[in-house]
C-alpha cells in the first residue's frame, strides 16, 4: 500500500516532470554536427537550447578592429550550455524606473572580447524540418545590450511558432565602430563597421549551419527593436549581407543615415589623444587592455555631452566599402529591394527618456515651444484634441515620438513602398504598459517581449490581454518569417503599406487595421 510519504513524493515528482525536462524518448543533451564541429545543447520543455555558439574567433589582440575571423574547427564534442562573454560596454545603470523594468543590467556572463557568439532555440534538430528562422538583433543602440539579455530569450517563441530562433552577440562602441582608416591605412579601412561585419558573419554561420538545427536557410527573418532595428536598417545597405536573409523587420529603429567618415575620423583622433597614442601608432590600440579602452570611450562620450553634442560617438561608418552609402537616404537601398519588410513604432516611445510624470498643462506648452517655437500652440491643441483625457506627460512623449521615431519610420516605409520591388507592412502598438501604474503609456520597447512570445517581463505582464497581444504579434512575425507575409488567423486582414492607403495594423485595445492612422500628425511633422 502507498503511504502518505510516498504519495506526496509521487505527486511532487509528477508535478516537476510536467514543468521541466525533455519529452520521453528525446535526449536531454542533444548533439548537433556543424561545419566547424559537434555541439552539445540541452532540452527544456521540448525545446533544444544551444548557448554561446562561436560564429567567429575572439576579437582580442591582433583581431581587434579587424573583420571577424573564422572559428578553428574542433574535434570531439564542444558544450554549448553556457552564455558567452558579452561585448565590452558601460554597465547597465538602474537609476531609473524604466531601466529597472527592462532589466538593463541583466546580460548573463561577463564582458570580454571573445563574444562573437549566438544563442539558438529549436523545437528539434531534424535536417529535413526546414522551419522558418528568426534572427533577433538586440537593442541598446550601437553601444550596449547583448543577445544573452533576458529580452532576447527565444525559447517560448520557438515552442509557440515552431521556428528556429537565434540571438546574436557582436562588437559595440569603440570596439565595433572606431574608424581608423585615416590613421591605419588599408589594414584598418573597414574598422568603423566591424560590429556590423560581425552580424554579417553570424548570418553566414546561419546559412551554413541552420539546417542541422532544423531551420531553413532560405527563410531567414532578421529583425530587432531600437538599436536592433537600426542594425537591420544598416544590413539592408551592406553588399556582403546580400543573400543571407530574406525578410527584415525594423521596430522603433528606422535608421536613415549613419556616421560620415570625416566625423568618425575626428572621433578616432580624440580617442587616440586620450590614450596618448600617436596617429601613426594605431596598432598600439590593439595592445591596450580592453578595460582601458572602454574607460577612454566613456571619457570621450562624457566630453561630447559637456560640449552639447548628442551621445553616441560610435556607430557604423559610411566607409565606401562595407557600407557604401547611407542606408536609407536619399532612397531605399537597391541591393535589398527584393526583401519584404515590416516597419513599426509604439505610441509613446519617448516616455522612456522623460521623467516629468507630473508635468502640468503649462509644462506641456513649454515643452512644445522648445521644439516648435511659434507652432507650439497649434501642436498642443491638436494633441489635446486627439486624446482629451491623456496626462500632459504622455502628450509630450507622443509629440516627441512623432518628431523622432515616427518621422523616421514613415520615411523608411514610404521609401520602401516607392521602390516597389517588395512589400512593406507597418504597425503601431498603442496598448499601454501596466507597469509603474501605467505612467509610461505605450513606451519604447513595449513590443519586444510579445514579439518573442514572452509575457513574463515587467513592461507587459501576463494578463489575458497581454497574452492575446503576444500571440497576435508573435504569430505575425512567425508568418512573415515563413511566408514573407505576416498574414495569420490572429490578426485581421493586413494589407501592405502603400503611399495611397498607408494601411497600418494597430495593436491596442482591439487589433484592427486603419488607413493612415493619426494622419494629421504625420502631415504636421
Amino acid at each position: 500500500m502507498m503511504t502518505r510519504r510516498t504519495a506526496i513524493a509521487a505527486g511532487i515528482a509528477t508535478g516537476v516532470a510536467s514543468l521541466a525536462g525533455p519529452a520521453f524518448g528525446s535526449s536531454m543533451f542533444p548533439v548537433v554536427e556543424t561545419a566547424q564541429g559537434k555541439l552539445r545543447g540541452m532540452t527544456s520543455g521540448g525545446v533544444q537550447i544551444f548557448r554561446g555558439i562561436s560564429y567567429a574567433a575572439s576579437t582580442a589582440g591582433a583581431n581587434r578592429f579587424m573583420p571577424p575571423q573564422p572559428v578553428e574547427p574542433w574535434g570531439g564534442v564542444r558544450d554549448a550550455l553556457h552564455w558567452s562573454e558579452v561585448a565590452p560596454q558601460f554597465p547597465g545603470d538602474r537609476r531609473s524606473t524604466y531601466a529597472d523594468l527592462i532589466m538593463v543590467d541583466r546580460n548573463p556572463s561577463g564582458m570580454g572580447e571573445d563574444m562573437l557568439s549566438l544563442n539558438l532555440w529549436t523545437p528539434g534538430s531534424d535536417h529535413n524540418a526546414k522551419r522558418p528562422v528568426i534572427v533577433v538583433l538586440h537593442g541598446g543602440g550601437f553601444y550596449s545590450g547583448s543577445g544573452n539579455s533576458v529580452g532576447m530569450d527565444g525559447e517560448q517563441m520557438a515552442r509557440f511558432t515552431d521556428s528556429v530562433v537565434i540571438a546574436v552577440n557582436h562588437r559595440l562602441g569603440a570596439f565595433g565602430f572606431l574608424h581608423l582608416a585615416e590613421f591605419g591605412g588599408e589594414d584598418f579601412a573597414t574598422s568603423g563597421t566591424v560590429g556590423m561585419q560581425d552580424i554579417v558573419a553570424a548570418l553566414g554561420w546561419v546559412r551554413e549551419n541552420v539546417s542541422a538545427f532544423g531551420g531553413d536557410p532560405e527563410r531567414v527573418l532578421v529583425f530587432g527593436q531600437s538599436g536592433g532595428g537600426a542594425k537591420t536598417s544598416v544590413l539592408m545597405a551592406m553588399p556582403d549581407a546580400r543573400g543571407r536573409f530574406q525578410r527584415a523587420g525594423v521596430m522603433s529603429g528606422s535608421a536613415l543615415r549613419m556616421m560620415p567618415a570625416e566625423l568618425a575620423s575626428a572621433t578616432a583622433k580624440r580617442l587616440l589623444d586620450l590614450l596618448e597614442i600617436a596617429p601613426g601608432d594605431v596598432r598600439k590600440l590593439q595592445e591596450v587592455p580592453w578595460v582601458t579602452l572602454l574607460e577612454a570611450q566613456a571619457k570621450l562620450e562624457a566630453a561630447y555631452r559637456a560640449e552639447g553634442e548628442a551621445p553616441g560617438a560610435f556607430a557604423p561608418v559610411v566607409d565606401g566599402i562595407t557600407l557604401p552609402r547611407h542606408p536609407w537616404d536619399p532612397d531605399a537601398p537597391a541591393i535589398s529591394s527584393n526583401i519584404p519588410m515590416i516597419v513599426s513604432t509604439v505610441l509613446d516611445e519617448r516616455s522612456y527618456r522623460m521623467g516629468d510624470f507630473d508635468m502640468t498643462e503649462e509644462g506641456f506648452v513649454a515643452f512644445a515651444r522648445e521644439r516648435l517655437g511659434d507652432r507650439a500652440e497649434d501642436a498642443v491643441a491638436a494633441y489635446r484634441e486627439e486624446d482629451p483625457g491623456a496626462k500632459p506627460f504622455l502628450l509630450a512623449a507622443r509629440l516627441d515620438s512623432d518628431r523622432t521615431f515616427r518621422k523616421g519610420a514613415f520615411t523608411q516605409a514610404e521609401r520602401k513602398a516607392a521602390q516597389g520591388d517588395a512589400s512593406v507592412w507597418t504597425y503601431l502598438w498603442t496598448s499601454p504598459s501596466p507597469a509603474a501604474d501605467g505612467q509610461f503609456g505605450a513606451v519604447h520597447g513595449i513590443d519586444v517581449a510579445p514579439s518573442l512570445y514572452n509575457t513574463r517581463g515587467a513592461l507587459n505582464g501576463s494578463s489575458r490581454e497581454a497574452v492575446k497581444l503576444a500571440a497576435a504579434i508573435a504569430s505575425s512575425w512567425a508568418a512573415f518569417a515563413a511566408n514573407g507575409d505576416p498574414a495569420n488567423d490572429r490578426v485581421p486582414v493586413w494589407p501592405a503599406y502603400t503611399q495611397d492607403s498607408r494601411n497600418t495594423l494597430i495593436f491596442g485595445e482591439e487589433i484592427a487595421v486603419r488607413s493612415d492612422p493619426r494622419a494629421q500628425f504625420r502631415r504636421f511633422w
